[in-house]
């Protein structure tokens, strides 16, 4: 079944499948030596976590749990393609505008420079469909 369902990842990737390089996954039964030997035969190497290591895998969950509580909690999806482009949207302002408190309050990868908010004009600006808001610099 396992062996299936990566067979199955593979042929969603379609072209794509070439980019990726490693797939890091726990250490969990489903996962037998066949699912491994299918992504290693499409040139996926599989690393697998270290034992009783309950926070290797935190940035993962922690993104996870984010776009959960943050996005599909708070909104009906009614299908894969409408998951596929929230989910595209989300990970936009995740990592272009929403502010990370690691990274002193900025954003991983801002396209905008950092401005003084106190002596500026804000503008709002509603993102899916106002279920979050980003605020920048009014012209």
């Amino acid at each position: 079944m396992d062996t299936q369902q990566a067979r199955n990842l593979l042929m969603d990737l379609g072209d794509r499948a070439d980019q990726f390089r490693f797939l890091i996954r726990d250490r969990a039964g489903q996962f037998t030596a066949a699912f491994d030997a299918v992504l290693a035969d499409a040139g996926v190497t599989v690393c697998k976590i270290p034992p009783r290591s309950p926070r290797a895998n935190a940035h993962a969950e922690r993104f996870v749990l984010t776009v959960r509580s943050e996005l599909t909690d708070r909104m009906l999806i009614v299908n894969e393609r409408h998951l596929r482009l929230t989910l595209d949207e989300y990970a936009s302002h995740y990592n272009g505008r929403r502010p990370h408190r690691s990274l002193q309050w900025q954003p991983p990868r801002s396209d905008r420079p950092v401005v003084d908010l106190a002596h500026e004009r804000v503008r709002r600006r509603p993102v899916l469909g106002g279920l979050i808001n980003e605020y920048e610099r009014a012209a």
